[in-house]
């Protein structure tokens, strides 16, 4: 700096004297403005083209971004040139909606279910919907507080979400002022005053308040160990727990304040103590098979030792890393090659590695790649190495509609086996936010 400004400058540089005369830069070389070394490249359905990659910033909503940067794209296609075009390959609005569905869909199938073993075994109307009815507010408690604490609503912090430990508590507090109504009413040989409900459904609740919460604190205690994590597992689990937690708490303060105020409200007119045909039914055959339990006791017993011996020995070679699964419906393929694979021929390789497979595998849609490292060096990696997604036709378009995607997921491995020069890596994009 300051002594060379120009390429002249270079080239009228003194490197050696012959016979007096001294010899230049400009009499043994061409000097010219040069570029970076290529570091990476990206294709496309087996063509070399051009990829950008948005990154989000930490603490981000991705759906939120993904949709300003469609909106963005739009705009910006209408002013480009003639022939050329922006295409969205991948948008991770479509993985975002397909973990949303999945938990919609977890959450209201849960629920359904509780409700209707409810109504089947509690044998009383209002009874069973009084204790649905935790469900709804229960759950309104622990958006309320994955708000306060800016937890996102996602597979992880939802999926745990179990209905049936939730309204444990109800069901308990109903099933005993049923109880406590039923034979208060046959003491007093007629149906009970609005104050004398609200006495017995008091007694009954307090009688069973303690038990209750008891019990409760117990699976509420199951999670804590969850807390000390950290880490990249913190990130994970963190959130699950917490929204257990919060159900839990909201569930036991209803369980005792909404759920005995309701029965004695809305649970008028006669109330009789009654086992549903189901659970007689259910009650019989338990019955008849702790006889039948007690009468092979030896033979029973070894199965359970048994059984004991092959879970202990399961959990032994059970590895302790593992991260939720969620099928997106697309691959990530890395190519792997020998490490003195220089950019240009691991291109070339890639290319014919995505027309091999769009033409052996009809599946799918279209597969994208980048080798080596790009301009903004984000993600370093050496140009022996390509990064790949496989996009998937939807199911019904396939040639083989019975075919699961893990059957194709090992075909792929199958055949990418067979390539030389290439070592190859199957996974799911994991989005969970």
């Amino acid at each position: 700096p300051g002594t060379l400004n120009t390429i002249e400058d270079i080239q009228n540089i003194s490197i050696a004297n012959k016979n007096g005369y001294p010899i230049r830069v400009a009499d043994v070389a061409s000097v010219s403005i040069g570029h970076d070394l290529r570091t990476g490249a990206a294709t496309y359905n087996g063509e070399e083209t051009v990829l950008g990659i948005a990154m989000m910033m930490m603490g981000e909503n991705s759906r939120t971004v993904a949709q300003a940067i469609d909106e963005k794209v739009q705009s910006i296609q209408q002013s480009l040139p003639k022939g050329v075009v922006i295409e969205t390959v991948y948008d991770r609005t479509h993985l975002v909606d397909r973990a949303i569905k999945t938990v919609q869909k977890n959450l209201i199938e849960g629920a359904i279910l509780v409700i209707v073993i409810l109504f089947l075994f509690l044998g009383n109307f209002r009874a069973a919907l009084i204790t649905a009815c935790v469900i709804p507010l229960s759950m309104l408690f622990t958006l309320t507080g994955m708000a306060e604490q800016k937890i996102s609503a996602n597979l992880m912090s939802l999926g745990a979400l179990d209905f049936g430990i939730i309204i444990d508590g109800a069901v308990v507090i109903v099933e005993n002022c049923i109880r406590r109504l039923a034979e208060a009413q046959k003491l007093k040989g007629g149906l009970l005053s609005r104050s004398e409900r609200f006495k017995e459904v008091f007694l009954a609740a307090k009688q069973a308040r303690r038990p209750l919460i008891f019990g409760q604190l117990i699976i509420l205690v199951v999670y804590l160990p969850i807390f000390t994590l950290t880490g990249v597992e913190a990130k994970l689990f963190h959130p699950m727990a917490m929204t257990v937690v919060l159900a839990l708490i909201g569930a036991m303060i209803l369980s005792v304040t909404f759920v005995p105020a309701a029965v004695a409200l809305f649970v008028t007119g006669e109330v009789k103590e009654t086992e549903s045909r189901w659970m007689h039914w259910l009650k019989t055959k338990y019955e008849l098979l702790l006889d039948k339990a007690y009468e092979l006791r030896l033979f029973v017993t070894i199965v359970a030792a048994c059984i004991l011996v092959l879970t202990g020995v399961l959990a032994t070679q059970t590895g302790s890393e593992f991260a939720p699964q969620l099928g997106e419906g697309d691959f990530a393929v890395q190519q792997m090659r020998s490490p003195s694979t220089g950019l240009e021929q691991s291109l070339r390789m890639q290319e014919n590695t995505e027309k091999l497979l769009l033409k052996e595998f009809p599946e799918i849609k279209a597969i994208f790649a980048r080798t080596g490292t790009a301009e903004v060096a984000t993600d370093v990696m050496p140009p022996n190495i390509s990064d790949g997604v496989v996009l998937l036709k939807p199911h019904d378009e396939w040639p083989d509609p019975k075919q699961t995607i893990d059957e194709l997921r090992q075909r792929m491995i199958t055949f990418l086996a067979t390539l030389p020069g290439n070592n190859s890596e199957f996974s799911q994009p994991i989005e969970l936010r």
